[in-house]
């Protein structure tokens, strides 16, 4: 499995706990000391272990085997970490999907604070885009998968920091209608249960501009692809929405899935979907299934995209 949380219950104390504990201080000096040095040489880390008070039994959630969520189309460098699986693209120095998961049970936990330690991601071999590739660009560096996705312990927070889950991004588009859908969607995560979400830029149209010594591409636009695969209305949802300032509200940009697997050529969760429901969840979309925030929306119009 990807990633199995749960409460760990506390064991009784008894003849030889002094000796356990001895162990157990011992081992959490060598796990500090090994976090230590993965984050000064950017290497991936091991999973933060999980705290009895941090969820109760009714957080309790199962997740998918990432190879699961792996779309088809671009699978030359897949790379996985704890909570998110991508392709990188050396051409462009960006990915060309990234998938993950949104939970009712996540949301609900408290929130880690913001990591912000961007590092180049060791795990791509050909080299991910480096932090500098951004300095004085002109563009943000945008999440994929969002930091407000995973702020529910430290390992996930941290990951979603890494230079491969960057992408240029303008900077009225990053902090408005991106952040609008990004919210949105936990939103949905919460109504719905469980949702999952691929993500990544349009690299089939031209980019708009190339950034740092890496040529680090700034894409024309951006998709999400949303599945809610929860009783009674399964049902899934994309959006395809260009790389700048918008005032229109998400619904102008809603599309099928089918019309973003058609730009990107991929193939989105063939082996999560079963196939006798594929066709119609892919095809059809209902806006009226994924009630957006109107507030939000206008909040998006008057300061958001003013930043």
């Amino acid at each position: 499995m990807a990633n199995f949380r749960h409460n760990h219950n506390k064991q009784h104390r008894g003849v030889g706990s002094g000796m356990t504990t001895k162990v157990g201080v011992f081992i959490g000096l060598v796990y500090l000391l090994y976090q230590g040095c993965q984050f000064l040489t950017g290497g991936s880390q091991l999973p933060m272990p999980h705290s009895d008070t941090a969820s109760n039994s009714s957080n309790t959630e199962t997740y998918s085997d990432l190879d699961l969520l792996l779309p088809k189309g671009k699978n030359d460098q897949v790379v996985k970490h704890q909570y998110f699986a991508f392709n990188y693209n050396e051409k462009y120095e960006v990915v060309d999907w990234v998938v993950h998961e949104v939970t009712k049970a996540d949301i609900q936990k408290p929130n880690v604070q913001r990591t912000d330690n961007f590092r180049p991601d060791r795990k791509v071999k050909t080299g991910s885009a480096e932090l500098y590739d951004y300095k004085r660009s002109g563009y943000d560096r945008g999440h994929l998968v969002p930091a407000g996705d995973m702020n529910f312990n430290k390992q996930a927070m941290s990951e979603t920091f890494y230079m491969s889950n960057m992408t240029p991004q303008v900077h009225s588009f990053n902090t408005g209608i991106w952040r609008e859908l990004e919210e949105n969607i936990r939103d949905w995560a919460y109504r719905f249960k469980h949702v999952y979400v691929a993500t990544g830029p349009v690299l089939s149209k031209e980019p708009i501009d190339y950034i740092g010594d890496n040529d680090v591409a700034v894409p024309h636009s951006f998709y999400k692809v949303i599945v809610d695969l929860s009783e009674p209305e399964l049902k899934g949802i994309g959006f395809i929405i260009p790389n700048k300032v918008s005032f229109q509200p998400l619904s102008a940009y809603a599309v099928s899935i089918d019309e973003v697997e058609k730009l990107t050529n991929l193939d989105f969760f063939p082996d999560l979907i079963e196939d006798d429901i594929e066709e119609e969840i892919e095809a059809n979309y209902n806006m009226k299934a994924w009630k957006v925030d109107q507030k939000r929306f206008e909040i998006r119009k008057s300061k958001w995209n003013k930043r």
